[in-house]
């Protein structure tokens, strides 16, 4: 019989970016397979939750935890009370952390090891933070999740973790909200961005070093600003916190157009990513790439590196660069000046997307749920 899992949605934040699409996309898929669940998450998820998983437990937790050193420290105490209440069998930490003093096992989502490859990337507290919290996961945890083989490889190499405790989910994507958009759902989105159909390259995610947008931003300057008609580049997603970004922003020439929408609201994201000459996305490492599989379903060509996980979801169907500005530079040019090959790199990635799916990573996931309550 299935345990009973408890799964905290705690850390999710406020705008859905890739932690909040993992989790919603997989506790819906788990309501789907008929998961025996419960859902502890932030006070302004409550009704949220309520609606994608009626048929789970959702238990929101004080209002103090928005606040991640108070959440952090409820992690410890609270949710431990929270699987008690509801007699869970098994806890799911999506997030790196976990508490240590839970009567029930506890399955921890690792999602990349940056941090220890490249701490610089992640900022000193943050790095702090995830290097602590993923070798007490690999020490404490009874089972880990990975998103990819990628980071399944790099916990054993880099913290000799015991590769039989650790199972691999791929990510999925969401079909019918991530799909080739109509001609009225790109011209609301460009009319949005005050690009009234003119042709753009685009970019999904939080302006923070590992995505590599200085370089990006070079890369499309080389790569355009000799062009008769320049497509722009659309930076969308959070700002993060690389201050690099601002500093190339300045240095743009003024005939160029670079827009920064920030956060856009699920519905538009058809309409960016596949309206886009190209999607951008030549991060320096990914526990998945979420974006890159997402864009991949909106029919878009795809632009990104070979680095960790990123080959894993893309295949042969998309481009690949190195991340630095000149190699970008080349492939972006590339790229615009054959559009046959544009259009087969879309419907590949269109096709390819399609193989990862929500259910399968449910499925995983339950797999796994399983091994820990019998451990």
């Amino acid at each position: 019989m299935a345990p009973r899992v408890l799964v905290d949605a705690t850390a999710v934040p406020a705008e859905r970016g890739p932690l909040g699409r993992y989790v919603d996309g997989l506790v819906v898929a788990l309501a789907n397979a008929d998961a025996d669940l419960a859902v502890a998450c932030q006070r302004s998820d409550e009704e949220r939750y309520t609606l994608l998983v009626p048929s789970a437990r959702v238990v929101p937790g004080p209002t103090a935890i928005a606040h991640r050193p108070a959440r952090l420290a409820w992690e410890q105490t609270g949710l431990p009370l929270v699987a008690q209440q509801v007699e869970a069998q098994v806890i799911h930490s999506p997030y790196y952390s976990m508490p240590l003093r839970a009567a029930q096992p506890t399955v921890v989502t690792i999602h990349d090891l940056t941090c220890f490859n490249e701490p610089e990337l992640a900022g000193p507290v943050k790095a702090t933070f995830l290097k602590s919290a993923t070798r007490t996961a690999v020490r404490r945890a009874a089972r880990i999740v990975v998103p990819s083989k990628a980071t399944r490889d790099e916990l054993v190499r880099l913290l000799h973790a015991d590769p039989t405790r650790i199972d691999v989910a791929y990510h999925g994507v969401d079909n019918t909200l991530f799909h080739r958009p109509t001609e009225e759902e790109r011209r609301r989105v460009s009319d949005r961005l005050g690009l009234h159909g003119y042709p753009y390259l685009a970019f999904l995610g939080a302006l923070e070093p590992r995505k590599n947008v200085p370089n990006l931003i070079h890369g499309w300057v080389s790569a355009v600003r000799d062009l008769p008609e320049p497509p722009a580049l659309v930076l969308a997603g959070s700002r993060g916190y690389d201050d690099e970004v601002e500093a190339v922003v300045r240095g743009v020439p003024p005939h160029l157009r670079l827009v920064r929408p920030g956060y856009l609201r699920f519905g538009d994201l058809p309409g960016f990513l596949g309206g886009a000459l190209a999607v951008a996305f030549a991060s320096r490492g990914e526990g998945f790439g979420l974006p890159v599989l997402e864009a991949m379903a909106c029919g878009a060509p795809v632009l990104t590196t070979h680095r960790t996980s990123l080959p894993e979801v893309g295949g042969e169907a998309v481009a690949y660069t190195e991340p630095d500005a000149e190699s970008i530079a080349a492939a972006l040019r590339g790229l615009l000046e054959d559009p046959e090959r544009r259009r087969a790199l879309g419907d590949a990635g269109h096709a390819r997307a399609r193989e990862f799916t929500w259910s399968a990573s449910a499925e995983a996931h339950l797999a796994c749920y399983q091994r820990a309550a019998e451990q």
